[in-house]
């Protein structure tokens, strides 16, 4: 399995902060069996992250972003990944709030959805490196499922009941 992360910061886009979400959730990543192929940081503008998730999803299964996800006038990944994607996958969004607010009624902020672009997931996470990890946590066992179905493996194994 192929993934890609992307880092949506105005401040680390600018070297004025260090990204520590991107290297965080590469490593889970990693951790996970996924061969990260590309990582990149990009400024909070919606065209730039349109850019960058369909230059992404043309070479990875999965495209991950995080940061961007919250409810301040700059925060646009949501907008940019529905921009960009031909159907939402509500639930995985809903599962990652879900967890997330057993740890912080914070989580019902995040705005983040998921999506398909082409062939790749499109998964947006929270700036936060904790927030992102446990974001991506929530939902790590959906993925290889979800990218065999992108991937045209639709067969119905009797063990996924």
């Amino acid at each position: 399995m192929t993934a890609a992360v992307l880092t949506v910061s105005d401040s680390t886009a600018r070297g004025r902060r260090s990204d520590l979400s991107g290297p965080a959730i590469k490593a889970l990543l990693e951790r996970h069996r996924f061969q990260v192929i590309a990582a990149d940081v990009v400024a909070d503008e919606q065209v730039s992250i349109q850019e960058a998730i369909l230059e992404m999803s043309a070479r990875a299964q999965l495209v991950v972003t995080t940061g961007g996800t919250g409810i301040a006038e700059r925060d646009v990944t949501p907008e940019a990944t529905r921009a960009v994607c031909t159907r939402l996958v509500e639930g995985v969004a809903e599962r990652m709030r879900a967890v997330g607010a057993q740890s912080t009624p914070l989580a019902a902020l995040s705005r983040g959805v998921c999506g398909v672009c082409g062939r790749a997931l499109v998964l947006n996470l929270p700036g936060s490196p904790q927030a992102a990890a446990e974001s991506l946590t929530a939902v790590l066992d959906l993925l290889p499922h979800a990218l065999e179905l992108l991937a045209g493996k639709t067969a119905h194994d009797s063990h996924l009941r």
